[in-house]
């Protein structure tokens, strides 16, 4: 594997745990999002220990330990967890690390506002902005000044985005502001409509059976889900007997009860008519 593999697998892996987290109705992903943001600006400045917590000499529960001593009571369970499974991975340099959790926080608000129904207009938000700041040399300036503190561009930012934009494109707005980390305005503004992208195209279906569902099934309800749906299709697993040997899946709003083949047979016929 390249050096460039590992912290592309490491990244793939914090990902996976992140959507099985916010997929859990209970887990607040803007809460998640703020936190994970703390992390990354923490571990963003403390250069020592990030090479720590990347050092490929120390073993992966040795380091995930010391990540959850450090967090201790400072942020949520679901974040510790989510921080000591990243760097329990190999990352091919420490700063690969800081730059896959500032995704991760950035997904998380994008879910949490993928969740209240607000994820398209978040996108159409960040792609106007961008071009706000393209076509104005001196809002560009004052945003990228590197000699201005960062309470003055919060400040300059609520005043263009507060009531005017959803809070989810104001945080990811100011965090890439305040924080740029090397990057200029226009990439990370960029980065931010792709990931938002992404997100969209993203769908999860709740599945519950009465049994579990062999991998046969899953592969075929999951590609009738997509075909039906035009999309990526996520398939959250649950058990549960009362389902009486049926299958009911929830995908948004819209409930499918019926058995598994039914179901899967019915997905297919709508698909090819």
């Amino acid at each position: 594997m390249t050096a460039h593999g590992a912290s592309r697998e490491a990244l793939a892996a914090g990902r996976e745990r992140l959507d099985a987290l916010t997929d859990n109705t209970s887990v607040d992903a803007a809460k998640l999002a703020d936190e994970l943001a703390s992390v990354t600006a923490l571990l963003d400045r403390e250069v020592s220990l990030r090479r720590v917590l990347t050092d490929p000499a120390q073993s992966g529960e040795a380091k995930a330990q010391l990540a959850e001593r450090l967090l201790g009571s400072q942020v949520s369970g679901e974040t510790a967890d989510l921080v000591a499974g990243l760097v329990r991975s190999r990352w091919s340099a420490p700063r690969d690390l800081v730059d896959g959790l500032e995704e991760l926080a950035a997904t998380a608000d994008l879910t949490a506002a993928q969740k209240s129904g607000k994820l398209d207009g978040v996108e159409d938000e960040l792609f106007r902005f961008g071009r706000i700041v393209s076509s104005s040399t001196e809002l560009r300036a004052a945003l990228t000044d590197r000699s201005a503190v960062k309470a003055a561009k919060t400040e300059l930012l609520h005043s263009l985005l507060g009531g005017r934009a959803e809070p989810v494109t104001e945080r990811l707005v100011t965090r890439l502001v305040t924080a740029p980390r090397g990057r200029s305005l226009e990439g990370g503004l960029e980065s931010l409509s792709k990931l938002a992208a992404e997100r969209r195209s993203r769908m999860v279906a709740v599945v519950t059976s009465a049994v579990p569902l062999s991998d046969a099934q899953k592969q075929r309800l999951g590609g009738a889900l997509a075909k039906l749906y035009g999309r990526e299709m996520h398939l959250n697993l649950d058990v549960d007997p009362s389902v009486l040997g049926g299958i009911r899946v929830q995908v948004g709003d819209e409930v499918i009860n019926g058995s598994i083949a039914d179901r899967i047979d019915d997905a297919a016929r709508r698909v090819t008519g």
